[in-house]
């Protein structure tokens, strides 16, 4: 029987619902040391068409929603974040990025060995949901590269001069394409596909169901 789960996880760093989901994510990993769990992680955009330098998001959220949708929606994720360790800012002037510098950083870091993408991942979320960053601000990108041991001016420099952008866009409409239409959505063993926050226990089921499909075909 063969254990191996690999996951395609398909998100936008600036959902928090994805930053819920890749919580819950690492508690089933942390639980399943029967299983062979790797991660790569795909970029999606909820918005493609949000302008590069971003909008204020609580105008955003309110243009987008509406008043009383937009604080019912951020109660419900405090309540959901809290569940999970998370803390979710909302400062004043918090931006809603263009996420697609951000996917271009992690494309590069799933090609290089020396960087460990889920930790890129993590420090995405973290820069946009509870630093109240602009991860579509190409000097923060930047700076996360550097945590990671990458070079920051290299990073800046292909940043600036939209490397990769195309090939991104690409592939975020492939999902679409595919029908992908909300995130988090999992993609496992490249055949049974998962839509949303799930709980860990539902996850770990979803594995479960893999790994014995997998053993029948053997």
């Amino acid at each position: 029987m063969s254990n191996a789960v690999h996951i395609e996880v398909i998100s936008d760093f600036a959902c928090p619902w994805c930053l819920i989901g890749k919580r819950r994510l690492g508690k089933v990993i942390a639980q399943r040391p029967d299983l062979e769990i790797t991660l790569t992680w795909r970029p999606y955009q909820l918005n493609p068409d949000m302008p590069r330098e971003g909008r204020n998001r609580r105008e955003y959220y309110r243009e987008k929603f509406g008043e009383a949708e937009a604080k019912n929606m951020h109660e419900a994720l405090a309540d959901a974040g809290e569940e999970d360790g998370i803390v979710f800012c909302d400062t004043p002037d918090a931006i809603a990025p263009n996420t697609l510098s951000a996917h271009v950083l992690m494309s590069w870091a799933l090609n290089d060995k020396a960087v460990d993408h889920d930790v890129l991942a993590e420090k995405l979320f973290h820069a946009h949901h509870i630093a109240c960053e602009n991860i579509g601000d190409h000097e923060v990108l930047a700076r996360v590269a550097g945590e990671m041991g990458l070079d920051t001016g290299d990073v800046a420099e292909k940043l600036a001069g939209g490397i990769d952008e195309e090939a991104i866009i690409g592939q975020i409409q492939q999902w679409a394409t595919k029908g992908v239409s909300s995130v988090p959505f999992y993609l496992i063993n490249g055949r049974y596909a998962i839509s949303g926050a799930q709980t860990a226990d539902n996850l770990s089921a979803a594995f479960d169901k893999v790994v014995n499909a997998k053993e029948q075909q053997d």
